[in-house]
């Protein structure tokens, strides 16, 4: 069907497809379309199948017209894309670009945008020089992984004739007030916080301190200019608060007695410690490697020339936003309004976003193109190593993962991710690794959230 193409490279890995087709298969194609619906149109005076087709033309013509330019239009786009490497990307449409004149007595000319995958110039892949963190698993962070644990097994109680102290479970009724009374829609009912946690939109942790079971006060609040909610930020308001209930942890000792509370698998609190320390050694040997990555990562992007299209930016932008509104575990709508009485909208923060979300992207392709050119592939075997080594750190069996894994089509991933530590691994060895600075293990855990 397509006579001539041509293709033009155009900015941000953006191009025009030029074709035409000639006009005999115009003709021809506009023909079979009046053929085929003239075998079914009913028009008075003409027997069903009958009907001439200048009587087609005069009662159908723009529908016709219409319907055989759509499918020159597919048909030809098709047969294109299938003889050029340059293809749309999945998530860009291609776009008609200009007017088109159809004529069937004519060579039918169009042309479309799209986005295709971007050429790839990578700099300088050695000669490079990263650092690595010195971090050492200290007994003051196996003592707080203990607390942790010591917190998630307390018993939370009742707090009888007692007043309200500092990591006390609180619920409360709130309402702000003026010299008119209540102010209209300020009233939460039933809000359970802890105390000290900062998770309430007044920040009244310290004004509901001493307060008892059934008590009411209101208290005054001025907020600073830079207050996280927009809302409130620079204003003083009056808020009254009911404290309903007033419940007590009571942390278990942490002995022997708490080890075994926590699996059978530990005897004594020792066994715990131990295991403890090496689940933070791992978490440490995991952190590190990914901060030599991201810093390895970002002079590799540094240095590399991608123009990258927009369709592709826009699709990585929406899937931020889907992950963002996917925390809430609330419909869509729900976060916007969230947002909207903060002052802000989906596009505030897509906009925030965007260098962030490049760097992410840029760095994507390069290892994607870097995995693609020294071939790094992954054998069965391999693939079956590693999940073996996901469930014993899971502790669960290699059946129920795999289970898993296939029914969320997740064994591909699982298959990138060997790509990429085997590409890593062969980067390292080409550049240099350097001892870095001495890095706690919280705050090292901090930097890569």
């Amino acid at each position: 069907m397509v006579a001539e193409k041509k293709l033009e490279t155009l900015e941000n890995s953006s191009v025009r497809l030029t074709i035409t087709v000639a006009h005999d298969e115009v003709k021809k194609q506009y023909a079979d379309i009046v053929a085929t619906h003239s075998k079914t149109a009913q028009i008075k005076g003409f027997r069903k199948g009958k009907v001439p087709a200048e009587i087609m033309e005069r009662k159908f013509g723009d529908a016709l017209r219409y319907e055989a330019i759509q499918k020159i239009l597919d048909t030809s786009l098709r047969e294109a894309f299938d003889s050029i490497e340059e293809k749309p990307l999945p998530y860009s449409q291609p776009a008609l670009d200009g007017e088109l004149d159809f004529d069937i007595e004519k060579d039918l000319t169009f042309s479309v945008l799209y986005d295709v995958f971007p050429k790839i110039e990578l700099g300088p892949t050695t000669g490079l020089t990263v650092e690595e963190p010195q971090v050492e698993v200290t007994d003051d962070d196996i003592a707080h992984e203990l607390k942790t644990l010591q917190e998630q097994n307390s018993i939370v109680e009742e707090k009888e004739g007692g007043t309200v102290e500092k990591d006390d479970i609180v619920t409360v009724d709130y309402w702000e007030v003026d010299d008119e009374g209540v102010v209209a829609d300020s009233k939460r009912e039933d809000f359970v916080f802890t105390v000290g946690s900062g998770y309430n939109l007044y920040k009244f942790d310290d004004d509901v301190l001493g307060m008892k079971d059934g008590e009411e006060k209101t208290i005054e609040k001025e907020f600073p200019e830079d207050f996280e909610n927009e809302e409130l930020a620079g204003k003083r308001k009056r808020i009254a608060v009911a404290v309903k209930a007033i419940k007590a942890r009571k942390l278990p000792e942490i002995d022997d007695e708490l080890a075994q509370d926590i699996s059978d698998k530990y005897d004594t609190l020792d066994d715990l410690k131990e295991d403890i320390k090496r689940r933070l050694e791992s978490t440490v040997e995991s952190r590190v490697r990914d901060t030599k990555v991201e810093a390895l990562t970002e002079q590799l992007v540094e240095s590399a020339k991608i123009d990258v299209p927009a369709s592709m930016m826009e699709a990585e932008l929406d899937m931020a936003w889907r992950n963002f509104v996917s925390q809430f575990r609330v419909p869509e709508q729900q976060v916007s309004q969230m947002l909207s009485a903060q002052g802000r909208t989906r596009d505030d923060l897509i906009e925030e976003w965007k260098p962030q979300a490049e760097k992410r992207l840029r760095g994507r392709l390069i290892v994607q193109k870097l995995i693609e050119d020294e071939k790094i592939e992954v054998t069965d075997e391999e693939l079956d190593a590693e999940l073996n080594r996901i469930a014993d750190d899971a502790s669960t069996s290699i059946d129920e993962l795999r289970e898993y894994y296939e029914k969320n089509n997740a064994l591909e991933y699982v298959r990138n991710e060997l790509r990429e530590r085997r590409l890593f691994d062969a980067l390292f060895e080409r550049n240099m690794v350097k001892p870095g600075e001495k890095v706690k293990l919280l705050d090292l855990l901090q930097r890569n959230r």
